[in-house]
């Protein structure tokens, strides 16, 4: 009880040096918690839309690894619907006609569908649909030219009943009147949804009448959905396997497994932030617990004087380090669930609508956050508390301090330079590394034992590097910055934690500024060396184009050509005999004029002959191929064919890496024309001289197709350096907060400093340093010691940069690009962080009684 009294009393008193520590572990335990509540609501939210359109068993077409994926929606015969009647425990079937390959736009030819990456969905209305959605306004749609709008689309874009909407499908383009709007039960996951009649969504969405998208049964009257299904598998006899047949717990089950790859992702991504941003924490409580330490070392040798044992001094330090775990993660605990909140509201700006009122808090949540606080916290305040424990009262009493040890503290340079050799070498030979598996393993070791061993040799090296930097920054201030500069040396180890933590925020912020200013650059050589085409024509949500898109585009004035691309899927048997299933690029001729693939053997434009193909370099050498063999193409749904192979392509490249072409028309040949995929994308050359008139007349011609962009070489160069960038300043977003955490240690190490100078501050006064000039050198010791951490920082992420740029080489990304304005804004960034973190403790510095100053023990 004395040993809890202590530490108790000894927390209260120093309330205000704890604070920022206390922020550190709140907002550390906040993103994880944060996290947690969101995801956990996420799933939470799509279980129960899930379970609300499950129907007790259902039919639908067998996904299959090797399918054909003609971007045309999957369908099973309408005369299925009899057979499934007949089975016995059937009570109700209710046949669907849905489809995802939709567009819908207004009558401004703007398109209704999600910017978050939601699927635009057409389907058919029956009485399954009254299970998640009823209509608030209106009626149900009758007929070929009605149609139902969800609430959520219609109040976003503006939609009300008499609207007139244009659907781009698949089959056709064709026109509906909204005649009612439907609101959802549950919540509406960000998906805009149009519901037709029946007939209407067979016609218009899957092409046939005779044709639906899947099957939902209803069990009879104590027939359970296992024993249905067993009976729906039975009736399907020998044609079973064509058909997935599962339960509603099985439907539920597979939709929640899709869902929750891409949730993990997002978990595990945003964890790993909010590690990032406990590690660069525990930097800040150590500090936090030395200087404490330090500053109490006479307090520590009264009680050992009195009797207390090195154990109990341990444990008074590591108690009021449980008590600012305890505190830190309550309030970290209440953060999350505000951060989760604001998440959700973001996710709703961007078309996601997540009700608040769902928030799921698992128990485990708050268990977790307060377990991670609270251990973060005990464990980093264990080296300070040992400290403390090995002060001799005598010692103690002659305010001696706490014990240097400098045998430790040259093993601790001997450890930090050969960890840090050791990852400078697995960099190297993750930069020299043939197999980019093998790189990235390498690459992982080398971020890991560098960083780790620039953290231990942090003290070291701060010993050179704050002085060439005070040389550059600090002298033109003259005594103030000489002072600044031995304040900042006083403590190398003090100053080494305090740039760590702001050197792994900025080492990673280095790292990805150089890989995705490379990808660019990469990207941008290869499209200037090997795209000779004016225009690039998709879809901007990635669907393929349908005949109509296609049909547009090649009637189109001052166009020279037109070149179609899609992918077909075919096994093919090399001379060795083996097969494989592999993916084949199916083009115009004109390919080989849009696309300048460099070839190691024959000529392209004879791989685009009827019968013909190329095959990649790397492919080529497994297998023993040699220009003229002749392979056997099963193409999937289709008959088999003989191709000649015309060209061997290069292997280094990035665009089209390790693509196999055929031309379009040796496809159709062989493919049903219901079974060959639609085209993915097309290029098209300006007539001689008629660029402009060409891009005039490619945008007139998709101008009712709101999600078909055309787009030129510099139109494409931006989009990939917009959709990088915008990658980037998320990443960037989320390591902000790891950062955050860096300054507030930096302002805690300032602030615990000047209290750990009192008297030394209050001479300087005295002996004519005026507020000002004191003000002056707390700041440049923030703003070397900032310095110091963002050149540790830009200098270990431009090497880890760098080396996955060699990596990325492998997959044809060749170009090493370093951001310098970047890492500039950066590094001169960091000097505006260090004087705003000292505004505070240059201030209470600078209002620092001199004669009360000076008294102070």
């Amino acid at each position: 009880m004395t040993v809890l009294r202590t530490s108790l009393r000894n927390f209260l008193a120093h309330k205000g040096r704890m604070a920022l520590s206390a922020v550190a572990v709140m907002l550390s335990v906040a993103f994880v918690c944060g996290t947690l509540v969101f995801t956990d609501t996420m799933t939470a939210t799509f279980d129960k839309l899930f379970a609300s359109t499950a129907s007790d068993v259902g039919v639908s077409p067998e996904k299959k690894d090797d399918a054909q994926e003609t971007g045309k929606p999957e369908t099973l015969p309408a005369s299925l619907r009899e057979k499934l009647a007949a089975v016995d425990g059937v009570a109700k079937v209710e046949p669907h006609a849905t489809s995802q390959q939709i567009t819908v736009a207004d009558s401004r030819k703007k398109s209704l569908s999600p910017t978050s990456g939601a699927p635009t969905v057409g389907t058919n209305w029956d009485d399954s649909q009254k299970k998640s959605v009823e209509i608030t306004s209106g009626h149900e749609p009758h007929g070929p030219g009605e149609a139902v709008l969800d609430a959520d689309t219609a109040d976003k874009h503006h939609v009300k009943t008499g609207d007139t909407l244009r659907v781009i499908a698949v089959p056709g383009d064709f026109d509906v009147k909204v005649v009612g709007i439907a609101t959802y039960k549950t919540t509406n996951p960000g998906a805009a949804v149009l519901y037709f009649d029946t007939p209407t969504a067979q016609a218009k969405l899957l092409g046939s009448t005779r044709a639906y998208s899947s099957y939902g049964l209803t069990a009879a009257s104590g027939v359970s959905h296992e024993r249905l299904k067993e009976r729906v598998t039975a009736a399907l006899g020998s044609s079973a396997g064509d058909y997935a047949v599962r339960t509603a717990a099985e439907t539920k089950e597979e939709d929640k497994k899709e869902l929750g790859s891409v949730l993990d992702v997002m978990k595990y991504a945003l964890l790993g932030f909010a590690g990032i941003a406990v590690l660069v924490g525990i930097f800040l409580i150590v500090n936090t617990f030395s200087m404490l330490v330090a500053q109490r070392t006479r307090e520590i040798g009264l009680m050992r004087a009195i009797g207390s044992s090195r154990r109990q001094v341990n444990r008074s330090v590591l108690v009021e380090a449980l008590l600012l775990g305890v505190v830190g993660s309550v309030l970290g605990i209440g953060g999350g669930v505000a951060l989760a909140v604001g998440l959700m509201k973001l996710m709703g700006s961007m078309g996601m609508k997540l009700d608040t009122g769902e928030l799921t808090i698992k128990a485990a949540t708050p268990l977790t956050g307060l377990a991670i606080g609270v251990i973060v916290t005990v464990l980093a305040a264990y080296l300070p508390a040992r400290r403390a424990g090995k002060i001799s009262p005598m010692a103690a009493l002659r305010d001696a301090g706490t014990p240097a040890d400098s045998k430790a503290g040259k093993v601790r340079a001997a450890i930090g330079l050969v960890l840090t050799a050791a990852g400078g070498a697995a960099l190297a030979g993750a930069a020299g590394a043939d197999d980019a598996k093998a790189g990235s393993g390498l690459l992982g070791l080398g971020v890991l034992l560098s960083l780790v061993g620039f953290i231990v040799v942090g003290p070291l090296l701060a010993g050179f590097v704050v002085r060439v930097l005070s040389a550059v920054v600090l002298r033109v201030f003259g005594p103030v910055g000489r002072l600044a500069e031995r304040n900042a040396l006083r403590n190398p180890r003090r100053t080494g934690a305090t740039a760590s933590a702001l050197m792994i925020g900025l080492a990673l912020v280095a790292a990805l500024a150089v890989v995705g200013s490379s990808m660019v650059a990469s990207a941008t050589e290869q499209l200037d060396k090997s795209v000779g085409a004016d225009f690039i024509i998709q879809s901007e949500n990635q669907q393929p184009l349908s005949p109509a898109v296609v049909k547009a585009v090649k009637s189109a004035g001052h166009v020279e050509h037109v070149t179609e691309y899609t992918v077909v899927t075919a096994k093919i048997t090399t001379p060795d005999g083996k097969s494989a299933t592999q993916r084949l690029s199916a083009v115009s001729p004109t390919y080989a004029d849009d696309v300048r693939a460099e070839t190691v053997k024959g000529s392209l434009k004879d791989a685009y002959a009827k019968d013909a193909m190329s095959v990649p370099e790397g492919f080529a050498k497994d297998h023993g191929i040699k220009l003229g063999d002749r392979l056997k193409v099963v193409m999937v749904d289709g008959r088999p064919a003989q191709l000649t192979v015309k060209a061997v392509t290069s292997d280094d490249t990035s665009i089209d890496k390790g693509a196999m072409y055929t031309d379009i028309a040796t496809a159709r040949t062989y493919l049903p024309a219901d079974k060959m995929p639609l085209t993915g994308m097309v290029l098209a050359k300006a007539a001689d001289g008629q660029t402009k008139e060409a891009a005039t007349a490619l945008k007139a011609s998709v101008e009712q197709y709101p999600q078909i962009k055309v787009r030129d070489q510099s139109d494409y160069k931006k989009l990939i350096k917009d959709q990088v960038g915008q990658l980037l300043n998320m990443i960037y977003g989320l390591l902000a907060l790891a950062i955050v955490v860096a300054v507030l240690g930096v302002v805690n190490t300032l602030a615990l400093s000047v209290v750990e100078r009192t008297r030394e501050i209050g001479l300087l006064r005295a002996i004519g340093l005026s507020r000002r000039q004191m003000r002056r050198m707390i700041r440049l010791e923030s703003v070397v010691i900032a310095l110091f951490g963002a050149l540790l920082g830009l200098g270990l992420g431009m090497a880890w940069g760098a080396t996955a740029q060699k990596l990325l080489a492998l997959q044809g990304l060749g170009v090493l690009d370093i951001p310098w304005p970047t890492i500039v804004s950066v590094f001169l960034g960091s000097a505006v962080v260090g004087l705003l973190a000292a505004l505070v403790p240059a201030f209470r510095a600078g209002r620092m009684n001199v004669l009360k100053a000076i008294a102070t023990d």
